[in-house]
């Protein structure tokens, strides 16, 4: 038995040194629990139609959905009314929705959000009655109920002028669910840990791999493709959780991304990555600038002469008013720049910015050089 027990320990104080030795020479590295996510685990999204009681005349006012509501929840307390006799200007119907981590248990409690779906004007001083938050199965995971936190605020006068501040429409419940029922994951059956990287790429995978297969052993690791990686799990059930959080502290080296371009077409945001080269061309860029003036030009009139009985009279003439339009052409030079071969992010924008080029042109440059093959890069418009 003591001879087992020392194996034990010599066993976890080898791995805990490869362990600093491995994080050692990667400093600088990212740990797999930055860099992949565990498949199985994961949240799971939760939503529920309630009714928020309370307000000081916010509510929906004569909305049918939620005087139905309202019906509906007294008639559960043995109370019997008609829909007409109910009045729900202090009354709001609403989604609440939450999130539920994985591996929660019934007992534990959820940050919930409260929206409004119908003409209420603010949550503000409401309480959520208790409302049964739903799966995609459509299965109860949870039960929402509580006083809510709005940090809006909305104000309105007699005369039709209003100011609203953020957003009073929408509030949250800290610990405001209680989960009822566990979702089932397949964390502890599964006899592989395939962990998914963030961003696909095959050399990431493979180093990722051949990382974790300095620290546990040879082919305890496989890439599936280019997300996934298959590691072999331990026999024992109770050693899993251990043998994870050793797993996701192992820092390795991603991959260089792929060379790309970003451009953000409604703002002009424009990404360059660190891989992006340019080969040998050149670059003519210059712009055109066409103004045009339109003025009124007034010209007075010939004097007209006439003869009456009391002699001459001279009246002056009927003034002309003629369009005067003034064309001004200004066109800048157009300034060439050339990319030598081996050209890399900083010589690309110190050229580009060299010729004071807008995000535009910027945009135009850079099409024109993938049209010409010139540019070894992806252009990816969001």
């Amino acid at each position: 038995m003591l001879f087992k027990k020392m194996r034990r320990l010599c066993r976890i104080f080898v791995t805990f040194g490869l362990l600093i030795s491995f994080a050692g020479q990667h400093a600088l590295a990212d740990r797999l629990k930055d860099m992949t996510s565990i498949a199985g685990v994961r949240s799971n999204q939760l939503v529920g139609y309630g009714v928020v009681v309370g307000l000081a005349g916010t509510g929906d006012g004569s909305s049918g959905l939620t005087l139905q509501s309202l019906q509906s929840m007294v008639s559960q307390f043995g109370l019997v009314t008609d829909a007409s006799n109910l009045n729900a200007k202090n009354v709001a119907s609403v989604m609440v929705t939450a999130e539920m981590p994985a591996f929660m248990k019934p007992g534990q409690r959820l940050d919930v959000t409260v929206s409004t779906i119908s003409g209420a004007k603010s949550l503000r001083g409401g309480t959520l009655l208790m409302t049964p938050m739903l799966g995609a199965d459509g299965e109860t995971y949870a039960i929402a109920q509580g006083n809510l936190v709005v940090g809006g605020l909305g104000v309105a006068g007699n005369d039709g002028s209003s100011v609203i501040v953020n957003i009073p429409t929408v509030g949250r419940i800290p610990r405001g669910a209680s989960i009822e029922k566990m979702v089932d994951t397949p964390f502890q059956s599964t006899e592989n840990v395939l962990l998914n990287l963030h961003q696909s790429d095959f050399s990431t995978a493979m180093r990722v791999a051949d990382a974790v297969n300095e620290v546990f052993g040879p082919e305890v690791a496989v890439p599936l493709d280019a997300s996934t990686i298959k590691v072999r799990a331990p026999v024992d059930p109770a050693q899993k959780v251990s043998f994870v959080s050793l797993l996701e502290n192992i820092e390795v080296d991603p991959a260089r991304p792929a060379a790309k371009v970003i451009v953000n077409s409604r703002t002009g945001t424009i990404v360059i990555g660190g891989d992006v080269r340019v080969t040998p061309s050149v670059v003519t860029h210059g712009s055109l600038t066409v103004r045009i003036n339109e003025d009124k030009q007034v010209t007075p009139g010939l004097p007209e002469v006439t003869q009456n009985q009391q002699g001459v009279v001279v009246a002056p003439g009927a003034a002309q008013v003629n369009d005067d339009t003034e064309i001004i052409i200004e066109e800048e030079p157009a300034r060439a720049f050339i990319f030598d071969p081996g050209v890399e992010l900083s010589d690309v924008v110190d050229a580009i910015n060299g010729v004071g080029a807008s995000p535009a042109d910027m945009v135009a440059i850079l099409e024109a050089l993938r049209e010409a093959g010139s540019l070894r890069a992806e252009i990816i418009v969001i």
